[in-house]
């Protein structure tokens, strides 16, 4: 479906009016929207196209997380931008910059959509656990997680097609086992680290790591459903 518009005048459908006879529902009459010839008991639906939503990330988790709830992005779009952070910048107010930009950046593409955004940040303590350049990194962010709560900051920014926009952040907590080396090496062995903020994924092997959880689920596998649904429709997006 990517770039369709749903709703757009080739989908118009026509409806029964039963405020006509039987008598009279075959009579032909041009329809005041589209001047198109038809029965007498029937019109067409003044379809308004609805604009379409851009989802601004390449993560395949976030798309399958938006899927389940029913909403199917339009187009995919990632923003490349620096997702350095900034000297003494704080993992909640990363999060929700990196989203805003995201977001910025896509919507100067897309000016006649709504799009959706959003970045996911591990920190223990202040320090920020990014995407592992490698597995030596990926092991030392694993190391220093073990027998451990962390924190999980999700940004989520929204922007709609007539320039109004919404930002929500939102953070989880997640405590993990204590690590021994061996299970370590076996994760990394997976691949399953790779591409993944903090060097791991709640939603595949690492899920046996968490202890407890406090918050959004969603947020820690990459993009938290409540929030980011109460946006889009906040915007005027129809959600289902």
């Amino acid at each position: 479906t990517s770039g369709s518009v749903r709703g757009a005048p080739g989908n118009r459908r026509p409806y029964r009016d039963r405020t006509v006879s039987p008598d009279t529902q075959h009579c032909v009459r041009q329809d005041p929207v589209t001047g198109l010839a038809v029965p007498a008991g029937e019109r067409w639906y003044n379809a308004v196209p609805m604009a379409s939503l851009v989802l601004a990330s390449a993560s395949p988790r976030r798309l399958e997380l938006l899927r389940r709830i029913g909403i199917e992005p339009d187009r995919i779009a990632p923003a490349d931008i620096d997702e350095t952070p900034g000297s003494g910048e704080l993992p909640r107010g990363l999060a929700a910059r990196l989203a805003g930009e995201k977001c910025a950046a896509a919507a100067e593409r897309f000016p006649d959509s709504y799009v959706l955004a959003a970045d996911t940040v591990v920190a223990c303590g202040r320090r920020v656990l990014g995407k592992p350049r490698d597995a030596g990194e990926a092991r030392r962010f694993l190391a220093s997680l073990s027998g451990r709560r962390h924190r999980v900051w999700g940004g989520i920014a929204v922007r709609a097609p007539d320039g109004r926009a919404a930002a929500r952040t939102v953070m989880t907590h997640v405590a993990f086992k204590r690590l021994e080396a061996r299970e370590i090496e076996s994760y990394l062995a997976s691949g399953e680290w790779q591409g993944k903020a903090g060097a791991y994924a709640i939603q595949g092997r690492a899920g046996a790591f968490v202890k407890a959880i406090a918050g959004s689920y969603p947020n820690v596998v990459g993009l938290s459903l409540y929030e980011t649904r109460s946006l889009l429709a906040g915007l005027g997006y129809p959600v289902p």
